[in-house]
């Protein structure tokens, strides 16, 4: 199997992403449906490539966690990867990203809701659909400020997807798993580095949510996404992931940092050829505030209607907004880049792996039925059945 070349055809028929699954044929998703690309993929080739990807380093690591999350150039295309384990054997989710600097022009967006990026404390939520663009969103946000401001940036990701250049403001970006072990510590360790945004990647658990909500009350402005179909969905999201005993604490806390939560969804457009979002705009003004600080997520949709004034904007009237627009960007198309061959990076020095445990010899994995190798549970030797695999493409 030729990775770059499927990778490069996908993208070229207009994929936003590509799935890889021992014994079944490629699937791209171009305009939101998923459609085949070729021929089964043999199981001992998804392997290797699944190996290349992730790199001898983490090899180790997804053996144990039996994923992992990379963003790399594959065949000059910028990706997101996630490499799993399934059923068939291993499996690759692939992400298409773009090269260049991604801003609120480029996306097609607003440029009012640069104004979410004004203040210098507070928090700022970019919620919708997986695969609705919300990591090219908060990174456009984040470049609105980087061009404006002298500002510290600092940036919690998992994985950083896209590297961004230092213009006015000074960037760090940490790589959950990388530069730090967890969200968690992260936060930790950027109220010890100074900054005046932060960005944190997503809000996966309660601990991340109490970190950031702290963190947005002491001074910072914090930028963060969340999975969710509406803006109020999104808030009313973040309170029930606390104990209901103090859930009303967590309600206060979040209306008084609140700035904005944009919601969106991608729409395809034929007659540009291109995908733009299509956003739910809540700003945090003082009846919204009320409302959050109360538990009234019920009364979100009203402020969305009401809040026009102030910067709302309804999913109907920013599509409204969408079919009158005129002044499209629309991206020419983005050329190769090259992967460096080994990053420059210092890494510290780290104390040698212990030599992972393997189970008890077991009765060896049925035959492969049509290059699939079957795995009899999900209590079998990962590491096992990957050298069987191995052993067979031999």
């Amino acid at each position: 199997m030729d990775l770059p070349a499927l990778i490069a055809a996908a993208r070229e028929a207009g994929a936003s992403d590509l799935h890889l699954e021992a014994g079944l044929p490629p699937s791209a998703r171009i305009r939101g449906r998923l459609q085949s690309m070729g021929p089964p993929l043999a199981a001992r080739e998804l392997l290797a490539a699944a190996r290349d990807v992730v790199g001898e380093e983490r090899w180790p690591g997804f053996l144990e966690r039996r994923s992992a999350d990379v963003a790399r150039s594959v065949g000059g295309v910028r990706c997101r990867v996630n490499a799993l384990c399934t059923a068939r054997g291993v499996g690759l989710a692939i992400r298409f990203l773009p090269t260049a600097q991604a801003t609120l022009e480029r996306l097609n967006l607003r440029s009012d809701l640069a104004r979410l990026v004004e203040p210098h404390h507070g928090l700022v939520i970019v919620s919708g659909p997986t695969g609705s663009g919300k990591s090219s969103t908060l990174a456009a946000l984040v470049q609105e400020v980087n061009l404006r401001e002298a500002r510290h940036i600092v940036t919690l990701e998992s994985p950083i997807e896209y590297t961004l250049a230092p213009r006015q403001s000074f960037i760090r970006q940490r790589e959950v798993g990388r530069d730090t072990p967890s969200f968690e510590q992260g936060l930790y360790d950027a109220m010890r580095e100074d900054p005046d945004v932060l960005v944190v990647g997503e809000l996966r658990d309660a601990e991340t949510m109490r970190l950031t909500l702290s963190a947005a009350e002491t001074g910072h402005l914090v930028l963060t996404t969340v999975h969710s179909s509406s803006t109020g969905e999104a808030l009313q999201r973040i309170v029930g992931a606390f104990p209901a005993e103090i859930q009303a604490g967590i309600a206060t806390q979040l209306a008084d940092c609140l700035v904005g939560v944009v919601c969106q969804r991608l729409r395809w457009f034929p007659e540009r050829n291109l995908r733009a979002p299509e956003c739910e705009v809540l700003v945090g003004s003082q009846p919204v505030k009320a409302m959050v600080r109360q538990g009234q997520f019920f009364k979100i949709p009203t402020a969305l209607e009401t809040g026009a004034a102030e910067g709302c904007w309804t999913f109907a009237r920013y599509r409204e907004w969408l079919e009158r627009r005129t002044d499209w960007y629309v991206p020419a198309p983005e050329p190769a880049v090259r992967e460096p061959e080994a990053r420059e990076r210092a890494e510290p020095s780290r104390a040698p792996r212990p030599a992972s445990r393997r189970a008890p010899a077991r009765e060896p994995a049925s035959e492969p039925r049509d290059g699939v190798l079957e795995i009899p549970s999900s209590e079998e030797d990962l590491g096992r059945i990957l050298d069987e695999l191995e052993r067979r493409g031999e």
